[in-house]
């Protein structure tokens, strides 16, 4: 595919994929969701031929925003088709282009690195969330937008939003439409760091990188975490197991323990 609104590159087993429309601040145009969808669908699951090679993402945005949220002038969330009362269905586009999109970043086998380097806003914001570890700029911030348009949260951040800060906090977001600066972010929870300006990209690529350089049980421990959201006691004990069992017989398991008894840093190839 010819990308048009983003850049993918690779490099030391990390691919960086950079929504670039900065004139409209990143905007998760349907275009720009279809672009992510199909770059992040190559990473995971592309067939040998024009696959990228990586074992961790870094997702960010070009220019002074991560991603401003649906692009209304271009149909965006909003949609422009009509229901069966003859009124548009804001959530038309939610069903087929978004919500997979969404999906697709939960269930991603490798860790996600979300560097928000601005606005964070709207279904922007539940990207930027979907990160395993969330970067942010000391100049971004975090915006649940949708009340100012009359419209509802989507991008499932009405899911993570609780989870993550709890019920007061995801309903003052959500309520009352306020900004969230990067540091406040880090107080509440919602994200690992909050770096200078200047120092994003390099406090996320050495995530990344050291992301990259580990096992491929990583990628098994971001899937028990997300599924942890929705799990019981058992069932989430039930799982481990299960997973424990696939770790203790990959390449990586045996590297480990050597390394640990040969008392030197694991090599792991990620298999």
């Amino acid at each position: 595919m010819d990308y048009q609104k983003i850049r993918v590159s690779t490099q030391d087993g990390v691919a960086t994929i950079t929504i670039a429309d900065p004139t409209t601040l990143n905007a998760a145009s349907l275009e720009v969701a279809r672009e992510l969808t199909h770059a992040f669908s190559q990473i995971a699951y592309g067939g040998a031929a024009g696959k990228v090679e990586a074992r961790a993402v870094i997702l960010t945005g070009e220019g002074r925003g991560f991603c401003s949220g649906a692009n209304l002038s271009g149909g965006g969330a909003a949609g422009r088709e009509l229901d069966v009362d003859g009124k548009p269905d804001a959530g038309s586009a939610l069903e087929t282009i978004y919500n997979p999109l969404m999906t697709l970043l939960r269930d991603f086998p490798l860790p996600i690195v979300t560097a928000v380097n601005g606005p964070a806003a709207g279904v922007g914001c539940s990207i930027a969330l979907m990160g395993d570890i969330i970067v942010a700029a000391e100049s971004a911030y975090f915006l649940q937008a949708f009340r100012r348009i009359g419209l509802v949260p989507d991008g499932g951040s009405t899911y993570l939003l609780p989870r993550l800060i709890g019920k007061a906090r995801a309903m003052e977001m959500m309520l009352l439409g306020d900004k969230v600066l990067a540091a406040t972010a880090l107080q509440w929870g919602l994200i690992n760091r909050c770096v200078p300006d200047a120092e994003l990209i390099g406090a996320a690529t050495a995530i990344a990188q050291e992301l990259a350089r580990g096992p491929a049980a990583l990628g098994t421990i971001r899937k028990l975490v997300w599924d942890s959201l929705d799990a019981d006691w058992t069932g989430q004990l039930h799982a481990e197991r299960k997973a424990q069992k696939v770790a203790g017989k990959t390449e990586d398991f045996i590297e480990g323990v050597t390394a640990f008894l040969q008392k030197r840093v694991a090599a792991f190839k990620g298999r």
